[in-house]
């Protein structure tokens, strides 16, 4: 056949004139999915009433959901059903009994955000294909970096959660020491060290492994009883390096730990630095929030002196996941000459327009979704008073949580918090008389699961455990949503004692 005869509508058995999708069939698909989203994942999962999950293990859940994908399709109404399942089976974790990670709530701006996102259907590497996101994220970009307190500026970037903002900080700091690194590989460099804090985030290993650094060169620091970084510590861990032949290149201090909510002392750890002269990160993925609070800022007092910092608005601020920046305090274009590689068929330079607006070259990837909008929208719905508003209701919301906890028979604090994170444990009657010792430890640290596993099953709320150091298992309830009020903190100490007070 003459392919390029236009008379001709079929080639290889396909008719080519006309769409073969029916646009109206589909818009009405998405309205009535719409539909089911706003009353089952919206309303009902952030009512109080609801349960938080529906509990089902992989076995069953796998038999509900009927996961094989099969050569024929399913008619539309089948598939709203799936999207229902989808959604009555995740855990509501808009639910204002939902303390269990470092995120909660339903924030309706960055949700829309998110929604417009989806159905624009675009990719941030280039302002010719995402005009709106380029200048959106260049904006948030700047008004962070005003907050951080850079008077100079800097430079950033959005990125797929607070661990690969941590990666950027690792391969940054080890391109400013050694740049041939990039071109060279690995045969470029000596032995090199990061120094991070024993209660970091386990990303920091992750990074040295991908980035072929090495576990074994990441040297931790010691920390205080309250899980803040010792700067004694950490300057004899820099000679040691150092006497080993090793090259110390970047400290990496933690605003807001994961499991304490501990800041590291910044300004001291930066003193260290500066001597150093290492490349010092702070990754404020949870406690950067506090940059918005007058009144809590001064936990990250050194921040403006730091070279780098991830923070993630989808933690305490809220914002849909996933919203996570890394920013950098430099100017010389560090993030885009250490990760460029100047694909000729995104960036050519002799475009019509401005070509500094093609900001995809400063990332590791490739497409990139435009998240700074979800950020973007709430900071204007909001305004930075309302924000700040948030993050000092949410700390007065766990101080009030830590006094209650103070004030129960059977319930003891870990710690008197510092942040957000409030870690305590539940003591039954039967453990009450027993002497602090191995044998208390032994049994209390069987407490926590079994109360996990029946607050699980019954769906009543969600709060996560663990172990710390030589600690048994103790609860960490983390209180971020404006949802969340004095009562419903009050239902989560009455629940936990009255799911374990039979152990």
């Amino acid at each position: 056949h003459n392919v390029a005869d236009s008379r001709l509508p079929v080639i290889n058995n396909f008719v080519l004139n006309g769409p073969t999708v029916d646009v109206h069939a589909a818009e009405e698909f998405v309205h009535q999915a719409m539909e089911i989203i706003m009353d089952e994942a919206v309303r009902k999962s952030t009512d109080v009433k609801e349960k938080v999950c529906e509990w089902r293990s992989p076995e069953q859940l796998k038999e509900l959901l009927d996961l094989e994908l099969r050569d024929e399709g399913e008619p539309e109404a089948k598939i709203l059903q799936r999207c229902s399942e989808a959604i009555r089976y995740s855990i509501k974790t808009g639910h204002p009994h939902f303390f269990n990670q470092l995120y909660a709530g339903m924030e309706p701006y960055s949700m829309v955000a998110s929604f417009i996102i989806e159905a624009t259907k675009t990719s941030l590497y280039t302002y010719e294909v995402a005009p709106v996101f380029t200048l959106m994220e260049e904006a948030v970009l700047r008004k962070m970096i005003e907050m951080v307190g850079w008077k100079e500026g800097g430079d950033g970037i959005f990125n797929p959660g607070g661990s690969m903002s941590n990666m950027y900080a690792v391969n940054l700091a080890r391109y400013r020491y050694c740049r041939d690194i990039k071109m060279n590989g690995l045969f470029a460099a000596p032995r090199m060290v990061i120094l991070t804090s024993q209660e970091c985030h386990y990303s920091i290993s992750k990074a040295a492994a991908l980035l072929g650094i090495g576990t074994k060169n990441v040297y931790v620091v010691p920390s205080d009883k309250r899980g803040k970084m010792i700067p004694s510590a950490l300057e004899d861990q820099i000679k040691r390096a150092k006497s080993e032949g090793a090259v110390p290149f970047m400290v990496n201090a933690t605003a807001g730990t994961t499991v304490l909510g501990a800041f590291d002392p910044i300004d001291e750890i930066a003193d260290i630095c500066e001597k150093y002269d290492l490349w010092l990160h702070v990754d404020a993925c949870w406690g950067g929030a506090a940059l918005m609070s007058n009144k809590h800022k001064h936990l990250l007092n050194g921040i403006h002196r730091v070279n780098s910092m991830a923070w993630n608005p989808h933690k305490m601020m809220m914002a849909s996941l996933q919203c996570s920046a890394f920013l950098v305090r430099d100017k010389t274009s560090l993030l885009q000459h250490c990760h460029s590689a100047q694909a000729s068929y995104l960036f050519q330079q002799d475009k019509f327009y401005d070509v500094s607006y093609d900001t995809g070259d400063k990332s590791v990837q490739c497409s990139r979704k435009p998240d700074a909008f979800k950020f973007w929208l709430m900071w204007k719905a909001l305004g930075t008073t309302e924000m700040e508003q948030r993050v000092d209701r949410a700390l007065a919301l766990a101080r009030y949580l830590a006094q209650e906890i103070n004030k129960r028979e059977g319930f003891q604090l870990l710690m008197e918090p510092e942040f957000a994170n409030v870690c305590f444990w539940y003591i039954p009657p039967s453990l009450r008389n027993l002497p602090a010792g191995p044998e208390l430890w032994e049994k209390l640290h069987t407490v926590a699961p079994v109360v996990k596993e029946r607050m699980m099953k019954k769906g009543s709320m969600m709060v996560g455990y663990q172990t710390h150091r030589d600690k048994p298992n103790f609860f960490r309830m983390v209180v971020i949503s404006p949802q969340v009020s004095r009562e419903d903190l009050d239902f989560a100490l009455d629940e936990i004692q009255h799911l374990g007070k039979d152990l």
